[in-house]
């Protein structure tokens, strides 16, 4: 139960916190790419099971792998992606804190 808090807090409360600090003027747009960066999370749909509680998501799902998160580093580089890459980038660091919960 403290690991299922841990992992959704930090996917969806952590990056309200980061959108309303840093992105005052804009806050609710960046709060929505953050959202919208769980689409990421598609990728689970192609392993079998889909879901596996013990299973570590980075480096075993397509878009959560080295190379992926390569290219979200990428993104930090550039203006119109920044935000879409910080979001991408939380979400792999957050889905490697659970490995280790």
């Amino acid at each position: 139960m403290v690991k299922f808090i841990i992992h959704y807090s930090l996917h969806f409360l952590f990056p309200l916190a980061i959108a309303y600090i840093f992105f005052k003027k804009k806050w609710k747009t960046v709060y929505f790419i953050f959202f919208a960066s769980m689409l990421v999370d598609l990728d689970h749909l192609l392993a079998n099971p889909i879901f596996a509680e013990d299973r570590c998501s980075i480096n075993f799902h397509p878009l959560h792998t080295y190379y992926a998160m390569a290219i979200y580093f990428v993104g930090l580089f550039f203006k119109k992606t920044r935000i879409l890459a910080i979001a991408l980038l939380f979400h792999m660091l957050t889905d490697l804190i659970d490995c280790y919960l």
